[in-house]
Order: structure tokens, then sequence, then C-alpha cells
């Protein structure tokens, strides 16, 4: 409603920046509905700072795309606020993205000779470590690490309990962290 107690033709105003590109009437507009999609927006749960820069927002696509206002189709108020809640949404799936990472440039710096010998010697006592195992726990173990499933799947595959597959497991691996540091010092 304007100052004087009569109704603003808000599609009038519209239509005038659509066709004429009318600063006056955008003005208008701009005093009228910012506020109210400003209050809209935090009463949405958006912080006030992020509620002025959507405010900022809806109101330069309406100056930008008044071309695409259809009075038949909607009233400007549902135009607008149809708008700012697509902004709204864009906004949170923008804060919700992660940022990539940075990625390194240029080529993977080249491993320690030292450290690749000290893997490839782990390995080396891990398989055979492994191969000591009793076959029962070593299938548990090839299960859970190599096909990485969990205890639960490895029950369902084999049919035993979940305990016995927990117990068996903890097991095994208490036997190859006593075989690997057994082979570590011995070598």
């Amino acid at each position: 409603m304007a100052e004087d107690g009569t109704e603003t033709d808000w599609a009038g105003l519209l239509c005038r920046v659509r066709d004429q590109q009318d600063r006056a009437a955008f003005a208008a507009l701009f005093r009228h509905f910012a506020p109210r999609v400003k209050g809209f927006l935090m009463k949405s749960g958006a912080s006030e700072q992020l509620a002025e820069e959507c405010a900022q927002d809806v109101m330069a696509v309406l100056w930008q795309k008044a071309d695409q206002f259809d009075p038949e189709r909607a009233s400007v108020a549902t135009w607008v606020f149809t708008i700012a809640r697509n902004r709204r949404i864009d906004a949170l799936r923008k804060s919700r993205r992660p940022e990539p990472e940075d990625l390194p440039w240029g080529p993977e710096p080249e491993p320690d000779q030292a450290e690749v010998f000290e893997v490839q010697q782990e390995t080396r006592r891990l398989g055979k470590a492994l191969a000591q195992l009793p076959q029962t726990q070593r299938d548990l173990i090839e299960r859970a690490f190599y096909g990485e499933l969990s205890h639960s799947e490895i029950a369902v595959q084999t049919g035993l309990p979940l305990g016995t597959i927990k117990s068996r497991i903890r097991l095994a691996l208490d036997k190859l962290r006593h075989q690997m540091d057994v082979k570590a010092k011995t070598e």
C-alpha cells in the first residue's frame, strides 16, 4: 500500500523495469521487497549477513531478469519470494559443499630407497607370518583385511557365530604381531 492509502501496482512497476529499465520503478520495488526478503530469509534460519547478501542478489536478479516475469502466472511477491527461496537453497548447498583440497603440482617425490626396502622386508615378513597361521585364522584375516569385509559380513559368509569370528581374528592378529616382532629382531 502506498503512503496515500492506495494499492501499489507492483506488477506495473515490474513491467516498467522489464520494458523500459525504469530505475525509479526498480527503486520502489527495492525499497518495498528488499527488507521483506531479508526478514523472510532470517526467519528461515539465515544469518543477518547471509540474508542481506541473498536479498541483494534477489534484487539484482529482479533487475536482470525482469523480462522473465509474467503477471499472468504469478504476483510480483510470489515471483520475488520464489527467487529468494531458491537463492537460500543455493547458499545452503554451497555452504555444505566441501572445498576441494589443494592439489600438489608436479611429480610426487621419489620415495627414499631405505624406506622402500624396509616396506618390502616387512611385506615379506607379513607373508611368512600369515603362512604360519592355521588355515581358519588365515582365511578370516584375508577376508577382513584383503576382502575388506566387516565381521558381520564374514559371519554371514562363513556361517560362524559373530563372537567366534571376532575371537579368531583377535587371536590371529596377536599371533601375527608376535611373529612380526620375532622376525624383525632376527633379521
